[in-house]
């Protein structure tokens, strides 16, 4: 029953974020070659584009990190925890987790900046 289900939501889910990620950087990469192109690079453009990558990826690993470790915490909790199998407690508890770790990361970097 659950792989009825989760499994076209994961590869209808997969397809949209390739999609997305790659209409990204396609229109990103145009942007920047129509910049160059019509002679709007200077100095002060390209520090706007070296930021704009910094600022993004500053704190990936630490919020992946938290997001896999608190997920990962989730499943060996949920296997010890007895359940009916088809109780929807798994899906919260993994859940729950998730945006713990989510909140973590928001509070952690929130304070950081705030220094």
């Amino acid at each position: 029953m659950n792989a009825d289900v989760l499994m076209p939501i994961a590869i209808i889910g997969s397809f949209g974020a390739s999609i997305y990620f790659f209409t990204k950087v396609m229109t990103d990469y145009m942007l920047k070659k129509k910049m160059i192109d019509k002679g709007f690079v200077n100095d002060d453009t390209q520090a706007i584009f070296k930021n704009y990558k910094q600022d993004d990826n500053k704190y990936a690993s630490l919020k992946w990190g938290l997001i896999s470790f608190f997920a990962g915490l989730s499943l060996i909790v949920m296997e010890y925890v007895s359940v009916s199998p088809d109780s929807p407690l798994p899906y919260g508890l993994f859940a729950v987790a998730v945006s713990f770790g989510f909140l973590i990361y928001y509070f952690m970097v929130k304070r950081s900046t705030d220094k």
